[in-house]
């Protein structure tokens, strides 16, 4: 029973990657990454951070899509928000799957059996269109059913090749999809984006409570590491029949779903996103479910999600011009 509640102790009094008591205060006795927190590793080395930058430099907004839960529609939201997104020919858009274990973004983007190619300027993402390119461990793979079987320190290794070797060019929006959880991916990506620019993070949920249970423990994740968030999307949000057109509450919002989840937690509700079969089917074809089913109710939340990540972005890149 003490341990069980120096644990909880520890977590709710975690200083944070980015204290100067990193490692050191007393909450941190018992954490496993004391040692790692303490020894600066939270802290990008000066020399990586300034090459991270510089390869950084032409992304001018970046968002991370995140949930404490699997299985919430993680992946088909950043596919389908660099589609949108994509939409605008204008605008150049980057997808990077740092779901390392399960990494589905190739599938889904109809890029499967797509192979990295490398030139001097480093690894070429894979192009779903002229304004829309890709990076993933799947293209890495010799085969999509092949298991990556590896512990954190080589995660990461891949995570920060990603974001250093990887030639972008000059992109508007790098969207980043993130396995579930709060450990080593989650660390890493913002411990090698904190040399860059993030806008921040989008939160994916499902309306019942054993998905905001976990969903809670990522916006506490980004408050202790200081990553702004965007706001929360709520997936699988109801279902409307096709025939009788009755809604049916698949999820049950028995403690009021994510909107009542943002009003006690002062987080921002995106949207919420109703079940449609041809999510899936469209997903399985790697076809774009935006243009596959435009007139659907998930299209048109899906659209006015996006509308909204894209105006928090302009007036956060606004607001940071102001003040420099």
């Amino acid at each position: 029973a003490a341990l069980v509640l120096q644990l909880s102790l520890s977590v709710a009094d975690c200083p944070g990657t980015s204290s100067a008591q990193a490692g050191r205060a007393a909450a941190c006795q018992g954490c496993p990454n004391q040692r790692l927190c303490a020894a600066g590793a939270a802290t990008p080395d000066p020399a990586e951070a300034a090459e991270l930058r510089e390869r950084l430099r032409s992304v001018k907004h970046t968002v991370l899509v995140l949930s404490g839960k699997g299985g919430v529609g993680k992946s088909t939201f950043s596919a389908l928000l660099a589609h949108g997104l994509a939409a605008d020919e204008a605008k150049q858009v980057a997808l990077l799957d740092i779901d390392i274990c399960g990494p589905s973004i190739p599938k889904m983007m109809g890029l499967e059996g797509e192979q990295v190619h490398q030139s001097g300027s480093g690894w070429s993402p894979v192009y779903v269109e002229e304004n829309l390119g890709v990076m993933s461990v799947g293209f890495l793979l010799s085969s999509p059913d092949d298991a990556v079987i590896w512990r954190g320190p080589k995660k990461n290794g891949l995570i920060k090749q990603f974001l250093r070797d990887v030639d972008w060019g000059e992109v508007d929006y790098l969207i980043v999809d993130t396995p579930p959880g709060t450990s080593d991916e989650h660390l890493s990506i913002v411990q090698y984006l904190s040399a860059a620019h993030v806008d921040g993070a989008v939160i994916i949920t499902t309306p019942q409570e054993v998905s905001l249970q976990d969903v809670r423990k990522e916006i506490s994740f980004c408050h202790k590491v200081k990553l702004p968030i965007i706001g929360v999307v709520e997936n699988m949000s109801g279902f409307v029949c096709p025939k009788c057109k009755n809604e049916s509450q698949i999820f049950p919002p028995t403690t009021g779903g994510a909107e009542k989840m943002c009003q006690n937690l002062n987080v921002s509700l995106l949207g919420k996103v109703p079940l449609d079969p041809q999510i899936g089917k469209s997903c399985d074809k790697g076809q774009s479910f935006l243009s596959e089913a435009p007139e659907s109710p998930a299209t048109l939340s899906y659209r006015n999600i996006i509308q909204r990540i894209q105006e928090y972005c302009d007036q956060h890149h606004f607001q940071e011009e102001k003040t420099i």
